[in-house]
This record gives structure tokens, sequence and C-alpha cells, in this order.
């Protein structure tokens, strides 16, 4: 009778080798994780979807500044087209302070300066998307401008609307009227799933799995609970006092 080895006996009697157990540990380990993300994402969505209900008493929470059309403007024959053209380069800036003032540093003193507020400019990209939704008529009231960018540390292409003082700006007051609705038992879920991807330690992994890469930012960055260091910022006097106490 032939010997065999424990490997070759292994793959004649179709038995899991030592190797191949280890491996579908592994798979089955990162299917685990895979799916602890696709259970994160849904609870996220459905909170995400949560319908507005109105507040019984709104309240004013800063100002908001936006761009309306001028008197004259409004009352000309082109008022519509330039209400038109309004509603897609609108912007909105929130502030605080009904001034829109913000704190800027210059020769060691504090000053305030007005912050700058314009109509929406296009980027070349933006300008050659076919989701762009200006129309050829809006489109030849802007003029092509380079600028110089200092995060990629060239000249960039923007689009600019050519006659900026058609609009001037509206201060008014921002009111909050409606507030998300709160579901108590999805947020114990969430919860409950966002500890145990904590204290496992587990973020890391699932995102190099699911995206590739993993950036340790500061979002997932909170201790875990169970490698808390219990004399942590904690005084030689008050760990002798626990010392004294323990001893006692």
């Amino acid at each position: 009778m032939q010997n065999y080895t424990v490997e070759e006996y292994a793959l004649c009697a179709r038995l899991k080798s030592k190797r191949k157990k280890k491996r579908l540990v592994k798979e089955d380990f990162e299917k685990h994780l895979i799916q602890l993300r696709k259970l994160e994402k849904k609870l996220w969505e459905k909170r995400r979807d949560l319908p507005l209900v109105p507040l019984e008493i709104p309240y004013q929470k800063g100002w908001q500044r936006n761009f309306i059309l001028r008197e004259d403007v409004a009352r000309s024959s082109e008022a519509s087209f330039y209400k038109n053209l309004l509603e897609k380069i609108n912007t909105w800036q929130f502030s605080s302070e009904k001034s829109f003032k913000r704190k800027k540093k210059r020769k060691r003193r504090n000053v305030y300066t007005e912050k700058l507020q314009t109509v929406k400019e296009f980027s070349e990209w933006e300008w050659r998307s076919p989701k762009l939704e200006l129309t050829e008529k809006e489109k030849a009231h802007f003029y092509k401008r380079e600028r110089w960018c200092s995060n990629f540390k060239r000249y960039k292409i923007h689009y600019v609307f050519n006659e900026p003082w058609r609009y001037v700006l509206r201060v008014s007051p921002y009111m909050i009227t409606h507030t998300k609705l709160v579901d108590s038992d999805l947020e114990s879920e969430i919860q409950l799933l966002d500890n145990r991807i904590t204290n496992l330690n587990l973020r890391h992994k699932i995102n190099k799995l699911v995206d590739g890469f993993s950036h340790r930012w500061s979002y997932y960055e909170s201790e875990n609970p169970k490698e808390k260091n219990p004399i942590k910022n904690k005084s030689l006097e008050v760990l002798y006092k626990q010392y004294l106490d323990e001893m006692i």
C-alpha cells in the first residue's frame, strides 16, 4: 500500500487544508465587514429620508444674504429673462451678524472686513458640461477670465457674468421653520452599530476593504473604550489617594 502525505490525503479525501481553512475564515470575516458597511449605509439613508416636521414656533438663526433684481431692471421689458438667469447663478451667504463682517488680523490687530459675495461663476469644466442649464442667450452674458489659483499654482479659466450691476444684495432674517423628524429606534440602531465598529476597531479595516484606502480622519479616531488608559490625565496626588483607598 502506497504511503500518502497529509496534504495528499486531504486532497484525495476532499478535506480542507490548514491554509484553505485560514483563507475561508479571512474571506468570511471580510464578507461580514462588507455587510456591516451595507447595513450602516442603509441606516444612514433611512435617517436622511426622514421627513421634515414644521415647528410650532419658528425662530430666527442669524441672517441670510442673496441677490435680487434691481428696481429699474425689475420694471424693464427684460425682467423675466434676468429673473430666470438669477435663479441659476444666485448665491447665498449666512452669518450671525447682520453686517456680514468677518474678523481678520492685520498688523497684529483684529479688524472687521465685509465678506465678498458675487453671483455664481463657472469653471471651464462646468461650462463645457452638458448638464449646464444655461441657454445660448444666457451664455452670451458671460466672458472668459483667467485667474491665478494658489491651490494648483497655475492660471485657471472662469466664466464670469458681465452685468453684475443688474442685481443687488438683500439681507433678510434666516428663519428656521422645519426640523428633521427624529426616530429613536433608528438612532438606537445606528449608535449600536457604531459602538460595535468602534469597540472592535473595525473602521479602518472596513474602509480599506470597501474603498481600497483608509484615511484616519479625526471623525474615525475616537478612542477605543477598551484601550483607554485608566491613569491618563490624572495627577500624582490623585493616583496616590486612589492607591491609599485601595490599600485600606
